[in-house]
């Protein structure tokens, strides 16, 4: 199987072309630089794009058996100031028009797109348990996943199967949240965030990258899909940190401190939702780390 990954130098992006390549398959990867970072699988293909154009690598679109789009900047790259607002939108919608481009361009176009999103996309006004057909929500982060997602809609029309992954927070130890949630607890002074009592949806690395490729490879996939695993509130996600590091558990942040200090994007901590993956097990896959003390002791 060939595969495009945009976004693929990512923490997702890397550790899916690590999984493909290591099962066999050919990953070309579009990045801003043609060579790839230190550490990469020598195996990957890079081709230089500019985030916005199918210029340079819509050829390899004919060639090609998925795409897989991650294409985005940085949510926790800096405050939310309208600049950087306007960025992490733009990354978002321009890579996604690229995709559309590209296939419109093909003559055999690829079986499936793999469309990036995330949970915010039903915002922080939803308490219940949140499944693909609850509507979105109107704070940025879910106006951000609404636009994402309408970005490459045009491709079914292509006859492509689309797929959305609408993703969790993804603990791993070679990025992302997690070296930021520990750190507090290697140093005794670990607790919960804010009142503890949002929801906090999560998933192993491994177990992202699993579906993914099972969302690849399963015809009967189409549409969005919640990643997730069995979601905890942030007093219980901070007690199992506190138990698997053998540290303390009880000091508390303030909510009005995080607010001070990230802004608005506080609310990626404050704000919690209760995300169900029932649409994605009910089509077979299986969690390999479903509740969060066992992912915790693989990972710490």
């Amino acid at each position: 199987m060939k595969v495009i990954v945009a976004g693929g130098t990512g923490l997702i992006g890397k550790a899916l072309t690590e999984s493909l390549i290591k099962d066999g398959h050919e990953v070309i990867v579009l990045s801003r630089s043609a060579a790839p970072p230190a550490g990469f699988p020598p195996e990957a293909r890079f081709v230089k794009w500019d985030g916005k154009s199918p210029d340079g690598w819509a050829h390899l679109v004919d060639e090609t058996d998925a795409l897989v789009n991650l294409a985005g900047a940085n949510l926790s790259a800096g405050r939310w100031t309208a600049k950087h607002k306007e960025v992490i939108l733009s990354s978002r919608v321009n890579a996604g028009k690229a995709f559309v481009q590209a296939i419109k361009q093909a003559s055999n176009p690829p079986a499936v797109l793999i469309q990036a999103s995330g949970i915010g996309f039903y915002g922080v006004e939803n308490p219940t348990l949140l499944d693909e057909n609850t509507p979105p929500g109107r704070d940025f982060l879910a106006s951000i996943s609404k636009e994402w997602e309408a970005s490459t809609q045009a491709v079914e029309t292509q006859g492509v199967r689309r797929v959305i992954l609408r993703s969790c927070v993804v603990l791993s130890t070679k990025g992302g949240a997690l070296g930021l949630i520990v750190l507090p607890f290697r140093l005794f002074v670990g607790g919960p965030l804010g009142k503890g009592d949002q929801w906090f949806s999560w998933v192993h690395i491994e177990d992202e990258v699993r579906a993914i490729r099972f969302l690849i490879e399963n015809p009967a996939a189409n549409g969005p899909f919640n990643i997730s695993a069995q979601p905890v509130t942030n007093d219980e996600f901070a007690r199992t940190v506190g138990k698997v590091k053998h540290r303390p558990a009880f000091f508390r942040v303030p909510a009005f401190v995080l607010r001070l200090v990230l802004g608005e994007m506080s609310t990626m901590v404050l704000d919690g939702q209760r995300a169900s993956a029932g649409k994605l097990t009910d089509l077979g896959f299986h969690f390999q780390y479903e509740d969060i003390e066992s992912a915790l002791k693989d990972l710490l």
